[in-house]
């Protein structure tokens, strides 16, 4: 009996350390480095429950560089990412890739790179962490329903401090367009401060704030665009 008492404890600490070891990725990670050219270069990523996005800009002027993205797991040490979404390659949606890391308490890199990447937040203190759909939007008083199976999708992503919104289409593997920086929650108030902005470099270093509100699980987002045009969208909690 104690036998299978002390296999059972292995077991459960084995587990055990798996579930901390994925939880221990949430939040955002950042890296500086330099380009061929000499460009000094800023990466961000962020990982939320099941979803990651990774962006490369210009540390100086935010001049939008690549970024990709999908579904992730981690077994052990082994990372396994499902891509749905790649600027630079959209040859590469779909596929899986798998490498081993190497995480610390605050770093974090991929075996056989020189690459290391420092802990920026553990997924707070913003209310909003997590991987979000647009599930609708309101227009005239009237809520316009989106389907958040479709092919054609508008995610974003936030940990504690970073925001990242990324528009896509798993089906033609199209990339439509991505902007991100930083975020807080405060008082109901949600503001976002561009960093990057793959449509329009003009727009980095702008703050744009809105009101929001969790309601039924879903984030109701409304206010002016960076366009000054009024919107209010709907996001849903991505589960699938």
């Amino acid at each position: 009996m104690a036998k299978y008492y002390r296999l059972y404890l292995v077991i459960s600490i084995i587990l055990l350390y798996g579930m901390l070891s994925a939880q221990s990725l949430i939040g955002a990670w950042e890296g500086h480095h330099t380009s061929e050219t000499g460009t000094p270069l800023h990466s961000v990523l962020i990982i939320a429950d099941g979803y990651q996005v990774i962006t490369t800009y210009d540390s100086l002027t935010g001049k939008f560089i690549h970024t990709n993205g999908g579904s992730w797991q981690l077994d052990g040490s082994l990372m396994t990412e499902i891509v749905e979404f790649d600027s630079q390659d959209p040859d590469r949606v779909g596929e899986i890739v798998q490498f081993k890391i190497i995480l610390g308490d605050s770093s974090l890199s991929i075996v056989g790179s020189d690459r290391v990447m420092k802990r920026v937040d553990d997924g707070s203190p913003g209310a909003l962490q997590g991987a979000w759909l647009m599930s609708g939007r309101v227009r005239d008083g009237q809520t316009q329903n989106r389907d958040v199976n479709r092919p054609r999708k508008t995610m974003k992503i936030l940990s504690g401090t970073r925001f990242q919104w990324i528009a896509y289409n798993t089906e033609t593997k199209e990339f439509k367009g991505t902007g991100g920086g930083t975020y807080t929650t405060i008082d109901q108030q949600y503001t976002e401060s561009i960093a990057f902005f793959s449509k329009d470099e003009t727009r980095v270093g702008k703050s744009l704030q809105f009101d929001y509100e969790l309601r039924d699980g879903d984030w109701h987002h409304s206010g002016l665009s960076s366009k000054g045009a009024p919107i209010y969208e709907i996001w849903s909690k991505r589960t699938d």
